[in-house]
């Protein structure tokens, strides 16, 4: 059980507001009992072994609370002035949900299956930072931050900030630094590097290449302009999903993108 795991069964306690075996007194979350849902779902049905591991998993819990706090889903407190609280309680077993946290809950269950924890997505972006550098890193957290926070817009515009990224650090493997850079700084400088780069790939590399950046530009080039875009939650996870597959694909066919000739 890590933290990241324990954030995911308090989204689901909140979501499916399941019926406590004690009370909650006035809070919505008491963190003890979302611990004796997850181990009577887990198959757990001897009470004593349940209660001797509430304390084992009692830090990991508070550790995630803290971190749907930072995020503003949950607070610490009961839910209003008056209800019953409990020393244990105000001692971090409480928490309350937020109006934001409320509205958050309702609009998706998708952050059940995407990681939306940077601290997972860092571990699957973990393999490409030392090619792609940090500036990939950088926008590729940023995006599924603002995922977490249902900021689809500026998911989207992360995304494909990311994927940017990735291919100027293939193309400045390609050609150097120098001459990429004023490249791309001239007009029309993005395309004119991407096509660049595919200029001597094999058709095959050059289809998946395009296929899998094509969204992301489009989406990044939707977000900047002051039209609404009507990008929601849909494009905002198809976008972290493709950013994910155009690190893999870079990644393991590196040497066909980057040597300067190849089967046309």
């Amino acid at each position: 059980m890590n933290i990241e795991d324990a954030e995911l069964l308090i989204i689901r306690w909140i979501r499916e507001k399941p019926q406590a075996e004690y009370s909650n007194y006035g809070y919505d979350v008491y963190l003890s009992n979302v611990i004796r849902w997850h181990l009577h779902e887990s198959g757990e049905r001897d009470r004593q072994a349940v209660e001797q591991s509430i304390p084992n998993l009692w830090p990991t819990f508070v550790a995630a609370a803290w971190e749907l706090c930072r995020r503003g889903v949950i607070r610490p407190g009961v839910r209003q002035l008056r209800e019953q609280s409990t020393d244990q309680g105000s001692a971090g077993e409480g928490y309350s949900i937020t109006p934001f946290g409320a509205q958050w809950a309702s609009e998706s269950d998708r952050d059940d299956f995407v990681p939306t924890e940077p601290q997972r997505f860092a571990q699957m972006l973990a393999p490409y930072i030392e090619r792609f550098g940090p500036g990939f890193h950088e926008r590729a957290q940023e995006a599924v931050r603002c995922y977490g926070a249902h900021a689809y817009l500026a998911c989207c515009a992360m995304c494909g900030a990311s994927a940017e990224s990735i291919l100027l650090a293939a193309a400045i493997a390609k050609r150097g630094e120098e001459q990429v850079l004023k490249t791309y700084a001239s007009a029309a400088g993005r395309s004119r590097v991407q096509t660049d780069l595919l200029a001597h790939v094999s058709e095959s590399l050059r289809q998946e290449f395009s296929n899998l950046s094509i969204l992301l530009r489009y989406w990044r080039d939707e977000a900047a302009h002051g039209k609404p875009s009507g990008i929601a939650d849909n494009e905002a996870y198809t976008s972290l999903a493709l950013l994910l597959r155009l690190a893999k694909f870079v990644q393991e066919n590196w040497k066909g993108l980057v040597s300067h000739e190849g089967s046309g």
